[in-house]
């Protein structure tokens, strides 16, 4: 699992792998691009004090690794055969974490179109989902581990005091669209957003409904660098991801002078390159909120 090669190589084809895992008699997956490798259980060091979430921390290959208790983030009991059990060490927001879950089983290859967002009447705030794949007859379903990490460590969260650090902005007329699934940061993007100035946000759950709503604004007839100067979108949504919107995006003659901003946890120097090849002006790692900002004045029309 340590090397990506092969694995989806074209940018922008709306699909995805997932490495599906249990927890206790329930099935999980995660992004095969999150993933580093898979590793049997080896000896946690516990840390006093630590969050209830994290169990503790391992040595791995000179690496100081922090280790989360799956079961126990999500309200489950622990597992019934530890011996099983395994270790996903994951990478996303500029950091290694090593996810304790209680099997792994194996990974499956679907196009985000297959990826049902989660309802609402099951969907509260503290909810750890953002989707439900139908697979097989039986439901995986895809776990926003960005909050599972956030509400351990607030400060890897998006952070509205590294916009004020930016000092006093002027109120800007610039209208924005952003894609992004997740509640929680959707709150805390139109949050800081408008901290920045921004006060035009429209926000979108999915690529799919902002394709549809730029799609709307040409077929009425309207301008669409008027109605908008700048696209900032996650990659991993439901239905239609990131790069394949952007793709859509600077395919399409009538939209393709929007600016692409991927602002996503996926962001590192091995996956730059996706996002270059589907044509984004440019990329930046979440949670770095301020570079966005910064971005935002540079390239919006």
């Amino acid at each position: 699992m340590d090397s990506k090669k092969g694995i989806l190589l074209e940018s922008g084809t709306n699909e995805l792998e997932i490495v599906e895992f249990g927890i206790g008699k329930n099935k999980f997956g995660i992004n095969v691009i999150k993933v580093k490798e898979i590793i049997n259980p080896v000896s946690i060091i516990q840390v006093p004090h630590a969050h209830k979430n994290v169990e503790g921390i391992i040595e791995l290959r000179g690496e100081v690794l922090p280790v989360v208790d799956v079961a126990n983030a999500l309200g489950f009991p622990p597992s019934e055969s530890p011996e099983q059990d395994k270790f996903i060490v994951a990478e996303f927001n500029k950091q290694k974490i090593v996810f304790h879950v209680h099997s792994v089983t194996q990974i499956h290859r679907i196009s985000w179109g297959q990826i049902e967002k989660p309802s609402e009447m099951y969907q509260g705030p503290d909810s750890q989902i953002i989707g439900v794949i139908k697979l097989n007859g039986e439901m995986i379903l895809l776990l926003d581990f960005e909050k599972i990490v956030v509400e351990i460590n607030p400060e890897t969260g998006i952070n509205v005091q590294q916009v004020k650090k930016l000092g006093k902005r002027e109120r800007s007329n610039k209208r924005l669209v952003v894609a992004e699934d997740s509640p929680l940061l959707r709150k805390l993007l139109h949050d800081t957003l408008m901290e920045a100035g921004f006060q035009y946000i429209e926000f979108f759950e999915n690529g799919q409904d902002a394709l549809h709503y730029l799609e709307s604004l040409v077929q009425s007839g309207k301008n669409i660098t008027d109605e908008v100067q700048l696209l900032i979108t996650d990659i991993e949504m439901p239905q239609m991801d990131g790069h394949h919107l952007t793709k859509r995006i600077k395919d399409n003659s009538s939209l393709s002078k929007i600016p692409v901003i991927i602002f996503s946890s996926l962001i590192t120097d091995d996956l730059r390159h996706k996002g270059q090849m589907v044509g984004a002006d440019a990329q930046v790692s979440k949670p770095e909120i301020a570079e966005l900002v910064l971005l935002i004045d540079q390239i919006a029309l």
